[in-house]
């Protein structure tokens, strides 16, 4: 019973529906080009290897303005101003503002001093803060304000240890 009211329903709308505007009617031919066009991309597209897609790929979200994160900050840039090495001028424009902390050497001596050190600016125990220092030369400090990371840098060589701002 339900089914027959559906299908009447259904029948009802169908037949109640407005007709397109003939300006519509005339268009199809400049759609149908549309759509081949559009069909034609996405077959040639396809025939990329992998490596050849992923360029592409970078290189439309460059020539459209879309980084990672969503539309860029200036929005969508115009062929003219898009070129060669302006992207990279931005880049190296921006300060850095998040540094990493990387121990670099040490003497044997005063390892034990470079390990309670490390354990107290990160939050690793004795086992992985040990086992972090053995593996010099490595980031013992990620993402730290350039403050703070001079004023470890300047504990850790008062203790003996080469480290650096990266």
């Amino acid at each position: 019973m339900a089914s027959t009211i559906t299908k009447s329903l259904f029948k009802h709308l169908i037949s109640s529906s407005p007709k397109p505007p003939v300006s519509r009617l005339f268009s199809t031919a400049t759609a149908q080009n549309r759509t081949q066009k559009l069909e034609r991309i996405a077959d040639e597209l396809l025939d990329l290897t992998k490596l050849e897609r992923y360029d592409y790929s970078i290189l439309f979200r460059l020539k459209t303005g879309i980084n990672r994160y969503g539309l860029a900050v200036s929005g969508v840039t115009s062929p003219a101003s898009s070129a060669p090495g302006s992207g990279a001028a931005e880049t190296k424009a921006a300060e850095k503002t998040a540094f990493d902390i990387k121990l670099e050497k040490f003497d044997a001596a005063v390892k034990i001093k470079i390990i309670k050190e490390v354990r107290s600016f990160t939050d690793l125990g004795l086992k992985e803060a040990k086992d972090l220092v053995e593996k010099v030369p490595v980031v013992v400090k990620k993402g730290v304000t350039k403050e703070d990371a001079e004023a470890i840098i300047k504990k850790l060589q008062e203790l003996g240890a080469i480290a650096v701002l990266e």
